[in-house]
């Protein structure tokens, strides 16, 4: 079904020109009438990214629709962390709402449809942080309407207002990580789910992760904020390959997963309740959650049966006992 996108459209590239093509073919077949683009420079010494960087901007020669373009070259590259973050705040500067799409988050035809709805319907909720496209539950349905209600806020294909964007700050300025883990036990009751989101908090504020995303899920959590998930995958991550800034390691099941379609007219939900138990559902997975526990439960055992023989052993030889006997005399 043909659907024609009534809300602005962010596109971010760098220098995987293939990828960049298949997303600007999608958002070329929607017509957004104002379309939004951000690339980052190549980087110093890595050669190869002078004529991909450039490929991938020449995609955007093509644009053979009525449509209000905006362009955001880097001559220098900036990096995942600062480049992406300024790119989104360019945008948010110029319009109150809109869609964000990487070059590597392939969204089907119901996405755009999905994002205007709920850009719509939750315009003035505060509740709200962002819309995403991406499901990650492997075919189970969270609540009865199309979509529901989440705590984490996927950034593989999302949309967003600019009033949930100004409380973003890509440095964590002013937040310490004590107080983060004990608010984040107010959001999670996984002590070590708790420890890994403390872990990353730490990591981002000492500079020790090339991101942006991370920054956003924290403004998520410290918003308490929720973000509208649809209920059927509306976009496959293709970029689950030896060039990827950070998807080269992550779990294969969520790579190039495929797209449903949408109901119509939607299903919303009967309460914004977050649905925690969808967030578990991929969480544990990826904080290893299961091993750590397991681990967990064995060091616990092993301590048990420790003391457990000191005791015994203590029972048994007499010597030790009279020993003890004459000291505390």
């Amino acid at each position: 079904m043909s659907y024609t996108v009534q809300s602005p459209v962010l596109l971010l590239t760098f220098n995987r020109p293939d990828l960049a093509l298949q997303v600007f073919r999608q958002v070329q077949a929607v017509k957004p009438a104002r379309l939004y683009i951000a690339a980052d420079g190549p980087r110093p010494g890595v050669a190869a990214d002078q004529d991909l960087c450039a490929a991938a901007r020449r995609i955007y020669d093509n644009i053979n629709w009525p449509c209000q373009v905006h362009k955001l070259f880097n001559l220098q590259n900036k990096g995942c962390k600062i480049a992406v973050a300024e790119a989104i705040t360019w945008f948010f500067e110029q319009e109150e709402e809109g869609i964000i799409l990487e070059d590597d988050c392939l969204p089907a035809n119901d996405f755009f449809y999905f994002c205007d709805a709920m850009l719509m319907r939750y315009r003035d909720d505060t509740r709200m942080m962002n819309i995403t496209g991406t499901n990650l539950q492997m075919g189970q349905q969270r609540g009865r309407g199309s979509y529901y209600f989440s705590e984490y806020s996927h950034i593989w294909g999302w949309a967003s207002w600019r009033r949930a964007w100004q409380h973003y700050d890509v440095h964590l300025a002013g937040h310490e990580a004590a107080e983060v883990g004990r608010q984040l036990r107010h959001i999670f009751t996984d002590r070590f789910l708790v420890a890994g989101w403390v872990d990353i908090f730490k990591r981002l504020q000492r500079g020790g992760i090339d991101s942006w995303d991370y920054q956003f899920n924290f403004t998520t959590f410290f918003q308490h904020g929720l973000c509208i998930t649809p209920n059927v995958n509306l976009v496959s991550n293709l970029g689950f390959r030896a060039d990827a800034t950070h998807t080269y390691h992550s779990w294969k099941d969520h790579a190039a997963l495929p797209t449903g379609v949408l109901p119509r007219p939607l299903v919303h939900p009967d309460l914004v309740i977050p649905e925690k138990d969808a967030d578990y559902f991929f969480l544990a997975k990826d904080f290893f959650l299961a091993e750590k526990w397991r681990k967990f439960e064995k060091d616990k055992l092993l301590r048990r049966r420790f003391k457990r023989w000191a005791r015994n052993l203590f029972k048994k030889d007499p010597q030790r006992n009279n020993s003890a006997d004459v000291i505390s005399t």
